[in-house]
């Protein structure tokens, strides 16, 4: 492209860059970023212009952990509503997971299902995590041919019977066969054998839900994992990371050379298990939602580096779902629409800015999945924006929400950060709740 196929200029004077925050003229062609320029450059003839003043101009999001459980359980969510919600959110891409849908993504023949599902309903770039399960080594090539991101495991129990976990002669298996093509194994880090022996209370109270899953439990399974991927030169990723006691050897590992990545998510860094009321299951998720203290130390790690990215975590499921006994209830938070303006409520308090919001949930969830097209405003990458009223606040409404179920542990939080816009390819797909038609594609890897 060239400065004369620019037909869409898009200028703030404060635009998120790989380089910093700056006033800047986004120039856009056929979908791509033409070009970056200071932002009194001449308009290019013909070429319309969206000025968004002092808004925030950043990359759209990228999630790469969101449970669409569809088919199969598509009353939890689907893929309309779930892209939906993402852009509403500010998310341009996002990253299906394995599990919760029937089938699950554990075969070549179960993607496509899958895909052919989700084609007609995305309204942003969606994409698959196939997973690894006991039964199907033999499927992980076939499945990584077929463009999955990589391959996501539990090492406990995941929820549903057609998901099982691996024991560490499985994960072996599995990680040295992911290893020797050069794929991606994310990994649900919780040792089943901490879980047994922890106290099962059951009932409405979190202090007993949050004692059945003790950071032990992470902080074993981490360090098994990262064993494994030391002596196999394999690449892992620690998902959904609660226990901060880990950080420690997750850093150390990092230093050695082992090739392991870390997420964590909003919930674990804006809420704490001080505020969750009794029966308030809304708030259950696993690994928990940990004390403030615990939160304190991971926002140190975003800091230093040693947790890559924030991603939501979706995991969505219906009202009933959400009993008061925290044992029963189904775990997982929703937040797909909210984690933008969640995150960044607890990162301007923090002293962070949108710098730092947009490397984390953006560039680095980017980078861990390959999509190279994805993550930042610059030359070459896909025209891919969120608008972001940074000072603007509002109080959380379930009912305003696209979810297809309003069940949320953020309900009546004033959050700061109003999305004012997204953008998918050049293409305005939601203006402050208002949603276009389904225009995202599904992305493979490598394309």
């Amino acid at each position: 492209m060239s400065g004369t196929d620019v037909k869409l200029v898009l200028r703030s004077t404060r635009v998120v860059t790989p380089g910093g925050t700056r006033p800047a003229a986004v120039h856009v062609a056929g979908g791509t970023i033409d070009a970056v320029l200071p932002y009194d450059t001449e308009v290019p003839e013909g070429a319309r212009v969206e000025d968004f003043g002092d808004d925030v101009l950043m990359p759209g999001l990228v999630d790469t952990h969101v449970h669409v459980n569809d088919p199969g359980r598509t009353e939890w969510e689907g893929f309309y509503t779930a892209t939906r919600a993402a852009a509403a959110g500010g998310i341009t891409t996002l990253l299906d997971m394995p599990l919760n849908s029937l089938p699950p993504t554990t075969t070549v023949e179960h993607l496509r299902v899958k895909q052919q599902v989700a084609a007609p309903k995305v309204h942003v770039d969606t994409g698959f995590w196939g997973g690894a399960i006991p039964s199907n080594v033999k499927d992980l090539r076939p499945l990584y041919e077929a463009g999955v991101f990589g391959f996501k495991c539990f090492l406990s129990p995941s929820g549903v019977e057609e998901f099982p976990e691996l024991d560490q002669e499985q994960l072996a298996r599995s990680m040295a066969e992911i290893a020797g093509f050069g794929g991606l194994l994310i990994v649900h880090a919780e040792d089943p054998h901490h879980l047994a022996s922890a106290p099962q209370q059951g009932g409405p109270a979190y202090a007993d839900f949050l004692a059945s899953r003790p950071r032990d439990a992470e902080n074993t399974a981490i360090e098994g994992l990262i064993a494994h991927a030391k002596r196999l030169n394999a690449r892992v990723h620690v998902l959904h990371l609660s226990s901060s006691d880990a950080l420690p050897l997750i850093a150390a590992a990092k230093r050695e050379g082992v090739r392991v990545t870390v997420e964590s998510c909003p919930h674990f860094l804006t809420l704490t298990a001080e505020e969750v009321p009794d029966g308030a299951t809304e708030f259950k998720c696993c690994p928990p939602i940990r004390e403030a203290a615990n939160q304190d130390a991971l926002w140190q790690g975003l800091a230093d580096g040693t947790i890559d990215c924030i991603v939501s975590d979706h995991s969505p499921c219906t009202t009933d779902l959400k009993t008061p006994d925290f044992a029963s209830a189904w775990g997982g938070i929703s937040s797909l629409q909210l984690g933008l303006p969640a995150i960044w409520t607890e990162a301007r308090r923090r002293g962070h800015s949108l710098d730092d919001v947009a490397r984390w949930m953006s560039a680095a969830p980017a980078e861990l999945a390959g999509l190279t097209a994805k993550g930042a405003i610059e030359a070459g990458r896909d025209a891919d924006f969120a608008v972001l009223a940074p000072d603007a606040t509002f109080t959380v409404d379930p009912a305003e929400l696209f979810h297809r179920n309003q069940v949320t542990a953020y309900a009546g939080r004033t959050l700061h950060g109003v999305v004012r816009s997204t953008w998918l390819r050049g293409v305005r797909i939601a203006t402050e709740g208002t949603l276009a038609e389904p225009t995202g594609r599904l992305q493979t890897r490598n394309h």
